[in-house]
Formats: structure tokens, C-alpha cells, sequence
């Protein structure tokens, strides 16, 4: 699972031991949420530890848990989802990586917009993977077309993954590019998996999920996760919805593999999808606002370029008038104005001359990065 983003991570662990050792390093090279968990979730979880909840869990899941994600798919889609539908796993990354473990060999091959999630690789390349890279179109916003995908579709492909809202882009298929992949990739005998772990963090136009824009669900798997949407990365709780054969088998799977997610944390996630409440909109308020301030400071600045992001918690800005490599360009911000972004490469080939900056802190200390970040540029 070694590979080229071991140097785009070296960045941030860098960056991590000199703010341990007291330097004044602002760190915008992770998307972990700054805002907590709301207390009244903590306080669920608390509550059932102490009344006991802390035993084996079943393998697809608690029930009230699963039963909550689908009384909030049904709402948003407009189909009827069961318990049944779902199966939890410790985190959307899990989720991914147990999905594909069940549906590829080794030898078989997954097509995948990029640039792309920078964990996806590392996931495929342990299971014997082979990728099919499809790029987006970055001049567009990182749009999609579906007949792109289409083309790369060979005998030996087993599944698209696409990651809508996009991470490190900020970018949304169309709900029409969804409808069409779906239908054509059943007809190929093709999984289409959809990770909407952005889903709640849009700005510019809404997302449509792949449960709602498929005409039929033969062939569509979709993962989400708490992770972002409620600032609770650190829980570990994410979800796949599919058809049975597929829930048959990630269940069968995560009995061997995990063993289960913890009952307490369960219940505290079902607690936070059952009270959906203002403080999502709050959160996606503030990455809103954040987003602007970014844009609005680099519009300035002749220097830099950027895509501008429809979701997500991410800005990538385009460094290629300052130099063609976005590693060069982060070690470089590191050394001269301490502070860290993600270089580019680990997205893939097409994001080289990108680096990633993340929106998870407060509008001063973004305005104080964004000095920074002028400061270098204009050296």
C-alpha cells in the first residue's frame, strides 16, 4: 500500500512536528472538521455506554441505525428504503474498500474519474486492482460526461466508482450523467458506486444522489458516512446502501473482517441522523462563507488559479504561473511562511501543478493563511 502519496503526506508530517515543536505553523493540509461534535450527540453516547451498550453488534449493523438512514433516504429521494438496504461499517473508507473486496478479483478493473480521492489508489492497489483513469474536466468546473466513462468500459471491468460531491475538487456529476452511467452500466453487467460523503456540503447547486437518479438499483451501490457532515471523523461510522446480493455479501464480509461497529457509537449515530438539526446548516453556512473568503483573497492575486469548489471543504489552487509542480510549490510554503497545504500528485497526473488547501478553520486564521500564501507568491 506504499506509494506516490507517501511524498504528499511527508508535507504534512512535517508540517504536524513543527507545530508540536512549538513553531506557529498554520495546518490547512487535512480535511478534519474544526468544529466538535454537538454536545447533545456526546451526550447520547455517554448515556449508553453507562446503560450497558458496549457488546458485540451485528454485522450489517444496529437496527435503529440502519433504520434511521432510511427513513433520511426515503425523505430525500422519493423511494422506499428498509433497514434491510443498509449495511455499517467504521468509516466510508471501509465502506469503499469492503465494497470493492466484494465485488473484484485481482486482475479486474475499476474505472474512476480523476483527479481522485487521494485513499482510493492505495485501497485498489491491495486488492490487485487495476484503474482506469477517466479525467475530469477541470476547465469546467471538474465536470463529467458520461459517455467519457463509458469508452473506458471493457470485459474485464467490474465497476465505476465516482466520488460526487468530489473531494479534492469540490465538483457534482449531473444528475443526468447519474441516470445515464446507471442505465448503460446494468446493460454491461457493471457496478456503479457512488461516495457521497459530501452530499450535505453544497453551495453553488445541490446534489442529487445516485439512489435517486437511477432508474433501477440492480447495479448501484452508494456510500455516505457521518464523518464530515456531523464533525464526527474520529467516530468511525459509515454506511453502504445496495441491492441484497450486495448487502448479503458485505454483511458476510464485515462478520470476518470487523466484527461489527461499536453499539454505542451506533446508537449516538442514530441520535444524530434521527435530529438532524440546525447544526449541519450552520457548519455548511461557515464552509460556504470560508469558501468566498478563499476565492475572493485569490482573485487578487495574479499568481494563483483555482477551480472553484460547488461543495466539499476544500479549495485546490492552480500553481502552475509559480512553478509546474505542486510539491515543489508546498515544501517551498512550508519552509518560507509555515504552512502546509496537500501537493496535487496524489489526486493524480492531471493535479500535479494543483495544491489543496483546506477550509477547516476559522475566517481569521484563513485570512491569516491567505497572507501567507501572498506573501510566498509575491516573494
Amino acid at each position: 500500500m506504499e506509494g506516490p502519496d507517501d511524498g504528499v503526506w511527508r508535507i504534512h508530517y512535517e508540517a504536524i512536528a513543527r507545530q508540536e515543536a512549538g513553531e506557529d505553523v498554520i495546518l490547512m493540509s487535512v480535511g478534519d472538521p474544526d468544529f466538535a461534535t454537538p454536545d447533545d450527540i456526546i451526550e447520547k453516547l455517554v448515556a449508553q455506554i453507562r446503560c450497558g451498550r458496549t457488546h458485540y453488534s451485528p454485522a450489517a449493523g444496529e437496527l435503529e441505525l440502519r433504520q434511521a438512514i432510511a427513513d433520511l433516504e426515503t425523505s430525500g429521494t422519493g423511494r422506499t428504503f428498509g433497514a434491510d438496504d443498509f449495511v455499517i461499517l467504521p468509516g466510508a473508507t471501509a465502506a469503499v474498500y469492503a465494497t470493492l473486496a466484494c465485488i473484484c478479483n485481482p486482475g479486474d478493473e475499476v474505472v474512476i474519474p480523476e483527479p481522485m480521492y487521494i485513499g482510493y489508489q492505495a485501497m485498489i492497489s491491495a486488492l490487485g486492482i487495476h484503474v482506469r483513469s477517466v479525467p475530469l474536466d477541470l476547465a469546467n468546473g471538474g465536470a463529467l460526461e458520461a459517455q467519457a466513462v463509458l469508452d473506458l468500459v471493457t470485459d474485464r471491468t467490474r465497476a465505476v466508482l465516482i466520488n460526487t460531491p468530489g473531494n479534492p475538487f469540490g465538483n457534482i456529476v449531473r444528475k443526468e450523467v447519474l441516470t445515464e452511467l446507471a442505465a448503460a452500466l446494468l446493460e454491461r453487467d457493471v457496478w456503479l458506486i457512488s461516495d457521497e460523503v459530501y452530499s450535505l456540503f453544497t453551495y453553488d447547486e445541490p446534489h442529487v444522489s445516485l439512489l435517486k437518479a437511477a432508474a433501477s438499483l440492480d447495479n448501484v451501490v452508494v456510500i455516505d458516512g457521518l464523518s464530515k457532515s456531523h464533525a464526527m471523523t474520529g467516530w468511525r461510522i459509515g454506511w453502504v446502501c445496495g441491492p441484497p446480493s450486495m448487502v448479503a455479501a458485505l454483511t458476510a464480509y464485515c462478520g470476518t473482517a470487523f466484527f461489527g461497529c461499536s453499539q454505542f457509537i451506533q446508537d449516538a449515530a442514530a441520535y444524530a441522523l434521527q435530529h438532524n438539526g440546525p447544526h449541519v446548516d450552520r457548519m455548511c453556512e461557515a464552509y460556504r462563507e470560508r469558501r468566498d473568503l478563499v476565492i475572493n483573497r485569490l482573485d487578487k492575486l495574479d499568481q494563483l488559479g483555482y477551480v472553484r469548489p460547488k461543495a466539499g471543504m476544500f479549495v485546490m489552487m492552480d500553481v502552475s504561473r509559480v512553478c509546474n509542480d505542486g510539491e515543489v510549490f508546498a515544501q517551498g510554503l512550508l519552509d518560507e511562511q509555515d504552512m502546509s497545504v496537500i501537493p496535487g500528485a496524489g489526486f493524480g497526473p492531471s493535479a500535479v501543478p494543483y495544491v489543496r488547501l483546506s477550509l477547516t478553520h476559522t475566517m481569521d486564521v484563513l485570512d491569516r493563511a491567505m497572507d501567507r500564501i501572498e506573501t510566498y507568491v509575491s516573494g
